[in-house]
């Protein structure tokens, strides 16, 4: 018999060089279930969704209780998950390192912390509340310099820097795109870096390349779901067939995790 390679960690998803880990971000089961099918070993969560789909806004910090039954959901299946969990619903780091156990207990392995432009300090203590409460949790930090700051190099080096301090398993600084900027963080930060995939910023095998070891989807995917679907309805309406991939009705079906029968037999369809 032929021995099955070991599955590698989330942690070990970061660091093979040249191997950037592509990270998409689901916002149900549904759509989770339907990228781990595809062969993704890890998928992450995007706050966009889970606040858009209850008409919420997003970075608020008003969607704890969602994301935790998202992950209550997600978080059994077969693959890594990882949690945005925008930064952290609280400035106190206590507050966050029992919604990191509450995550962990679900079944996440990651968690995405993002600072907002709040203080560094604040956001340092929170990483290191997480670290301590829930060591085997990995925790991605977040800069927003580049995302809602201005994108000054010495304050993104100064914040990542301290996160690093406290502990973060990763970094991550969406809103760069500038190779020889991407670059620069790589050389300088000891922590995976993480980037935010762009369309008109490098390609994957560029990002690789430049030693970029995460790259997030973000909200991408969501976004490119509903403009799929105000375009279809819009083909129908002028008479032609609606373009693009349909998974058909049974294709959906097979996403579906397996219920009592006592439950499937009272389902209506």
């Amino acid at each position: 018999m032929t021995a099955q390679p070991a599955p590698v960690s989330f942690a070990g998803l970061h660091h093979r060089p040249g191997r950037p880990l592509l990270l998409p971000n689901a916002w149900d089961h549904a759509s989770a279930a339907a990228l781990a099918a595809r062969g993704f070993p890890a998928i992450g969560t995007t706050s966009l969704a889970v606040a858009a789909g209850a008409g919420l806004p997003d970075g608020a910090g008003v969607t704890r209780e969602r994301a935790v039954r998202l992950a209550l959901t997600l978080g059994s299946a077969p693959y890594l998950l990882s949690v945005d969990a925008e930064a952290g619903f609280s400035d106190d780091p206590g507050e966050v390192a029992r919604l990191a156990a509450e995550l962990w207990e679900a079944g996440a392995v990651g968690i995405n912390l993002e600072d907002g432009l709040g203080p560094a300090a604040r956001h340092a203590a929170k990483i290191a509340a997480v670290k301590a409460a829930v060591p085997g949790l990995f925790v991605n930090a977040r800069t927003d310099t580049h995302w809602a700051g201005d994108g000054d190099e010495r304050e993104t080096l100064r914040r990542l820097d301290a996160y690093q301090a406290a502990g973060a398993d990763g970094v991550f600084v969406p809103g760069v795109t500038d190779p020889e900027r991407v670059a620069a963080l790589v050389r300088h930060t000891e922590a995976p870096l993480n980037v935010l995939y762009s369309p008109a910023g490098p390609p994957l095998a560029r990002l690789a390349g430049l030693g970029v070891r995460r790259v997030s989807l973000g909200s991408l995917l969501y976004r490119r779901a509903l403009g799929a679907a105000v375009d279809a309805v819009a083909d129908i309406a002028a008479g032609r067939a609606p373009g693009g991939t349909t998974p058909s009705y049974a294709d959906v079906r097979a996403l579906e995790r397996s219920v009592p029968a006592s439950r499937s037999a009272n389902s209506t369809g």
